[in-house]
């Protein structure tokens, strides 16, 4: 396994490889947000219409299952060798993807850039936690919180305005970009020397792995879009999930060198940060998605509009995600940023709760501020008290194993969010809509005789709520209130669950010495300023 054998990195070495991981991370979250708003645009040129979803799904898929894979790999190969392929598959993938001709070519090169994209987001945070004490960690991945809350805006923004130039450059985009974070991160990771012992790599539980998560999160995107709940497909992979979860689980206990060494969930601290990351990823991810839907087909809004309606949640994620992290440096504990979090998060959710057709701008705003302060104490701590609890040489696996609860969380939260707001919008139509149909004249009434017309229609063109006649328009826009109502009760009561969590955690202190010197002997970087 390769460990570190010592940091020779000076100060001003540090802050450029921080600068590299920082632009890898900008551009696997940037890529999860900024092809949405492009989507209508790439469909016109592309065609393919019916498979426009799987451009989203194909590069959330490849990135989740990857991600546990890239944390193990990084622990025997070294961290420069994955990193670097990582980033490398990223870029063909975008090139790939930019020159694609058809829609089937275009969801399957995402899926390419997805592969390395889990690489991106959970080598950042292992490469920094090598160079830097668990101490100093919080301060640097403050910033990594930061380039979310960041990204989560900016992404959809930026797909909206590259759309209207040329969609492909939503892909080129990445390339100088990339290529400057490869070329930093190799310069300044050949500074840092490592050694090695003989290895084996767990193919049959990677394997394993991959097609488990993957069927999983195909039952749970599927799911009452495509297949109904109890249709023979849904149930198939969720058994075929289930089974390969099982089969994992018995592979790892006996495998010599373990995917995931399921030793380290007998660590306290380190089962309880796993199961607080699947708690954040199922209650945020899958409630804040839902805001922008409020704020387009609600209130009507563009979405380019209401991309930049976000910004005052961007701002509380990106303003307490550094202080956050340069208070747990200064202090040296991060157990109760994690609980504050928690808690604010909880009570932003359940604020949203609130939300009606008519709701002041203002207190929109107000509710996004207290989820963004929630968000930005407790997203990345729960992250370091992952690697606080593991030695240096599963700092890698330990790492990916957090990163990929969280987004396997998210990727469940949207999905089960999804089908919630889908039942309670077509419930509370079927009731409302035959008497908003009622005030139409009869040459009117005949094209609205079904609910479906408003959220299959909308879900996929929320902006075509504004040219359906007022009383109809008023009806889904209550039927939607009602929907979300329900979603964010529910992400409110499931983030409750995070504040027991948080309290469960141990109140350790954070040591002053690199993961690297705690192995051998090296150096401690300087304190980020």
């Amino acid at each position: 396994m390769a460990q570190a054998a010592g940091s020779v990195l000076t100060k001003r070495q540090l802050y450029a490889l921080f600068g590299g991981l920082m632009l890898s991370m900008l551009l696997a979250a940037l890529d999860q947000t900024i092809v949405a708003t492009a989507l209508p645009t790439i469909v016109g040129s592309l065609g393919g219409l019916n498979d426009y979803s799987w451009v989203v799904t194909a590069y959330l898929l490849a990135a989740t299952a990857s991600t546990p894979l890239y944390g193990k790999l990084s622990d025997i190969l070294g961290r420069r060798p994955v990193m670097l392929a990582a980033i490398a598959v990223f870029l063909i993938g975008s090139l790939l993807a930019g020159i694609s001709q058809n829609m089937m070519q275009l969801v399957f090169f995402r899926g390419l850039q997805g592969l390395g994209a889990g690489g991106l987001m959970t080598l950042a945070f292992t490469i920094i936690s090598d160079v830097v004490s668990p101490r100093e960690r919080g301060r640097y991945q403050g910033f990594f919180g930061a380039v979310f809350g960041v990204a989560s805006v900016a992404g959809p923004l930026l797909g909206g305005w590259l759309a209207e130039v040329d969609w492909r450059w939503i892909f080129y985009i990445n390339l100088p970009t990339g290529i400057a974070a490869l070329i930093v991160i190799d310069r300044m990771l050949r500074q840092v020397r490592t050694s090695r012992r003989p290895h084996r790599i767990d193919y049959l539980g990677a394997a394993v792995m991959v097609v488990s998560v993957v069927c999983l999160l195909l039952a749970t995107s599927w799911g009452g879009k495509e297949y109904a709940w109890s249709s023979p497909v849904i149930i198939g992979l969720f058994i075929a999930g289930g089974v390969g979860a099982v089969a994992f689980v018995l592979i790892e206990r006996v495998a010599p060198e373990p995917l995931l060494p399921l030793r380290l969930f007998r660590r306290g601290t380190f089962a309880l940060a796993n199961s607080g990351a699947l708690i954040v990823g199922v209650a945020m991810f899958g409630g804040i998605i839902y805001i922008p839907i409020y704020l387009q087909v609600v209130r009507g809004f563009a979405p380019t509009k209401s991309g930049l309606l976000m910004l005052p949640m961007m701002l509380a994620v990106v303003i307490t995600s550094i202080v956050g992290g340069r208070a747990i440096s200064s202090i040296g504990r991060y157990k109760w940023f994690i609980v504050a979090g928690s808690v604010m998060s909880s009570i932003g959710l359940a604020l949203f709760t609130m939300l009606h057709v008519d709701t002041p701008l203002w207190h929109v705003f107000g509710f996004m501020v207290v989820l963004g302060i929630g968000l930005g104490l407790f997203m990345q701590p729960l992250i370091l008290a992952a690697q606080n609890s593991v030695p240096a040489s599963d700092l890698g696996a330990g790492t990916s194993t957090a990163t990929f609860f969280r987004t396997l969380g998210g990727s469940f939260g949207v999905a089960v969010m999804g089908a919630v707001l889908t039942a309670q919008v077509n419930t509370a139509l079927r009731d409302s809509l035959p008497a908003a149909v009622a005030k139409l004249p009869p040459e009117q009434a005949q094209q609205f005789t079904s609910q479906e017309h408003g959220t299959q229609q909308l879900l996929q063109a929320p902006s075509a709520i504004l040219h359906l006649p007022t009383p109809i328009k008023e009806a889904i826009q209550q039927a939607y209130v009602v929907g979300l109502d329900r979603i964010f009760w529910v992400a409110a009561a499931v983030a409750a669950v995070s504040i027991i969590v948080a309290l469960m955690l141990p109140d350790h202190e954070l040591r002053s010495t690199p993961a690297m010197s705690a192995d051998e002997g090296g150096g401690t970087p300087g304190p980020m300023m």
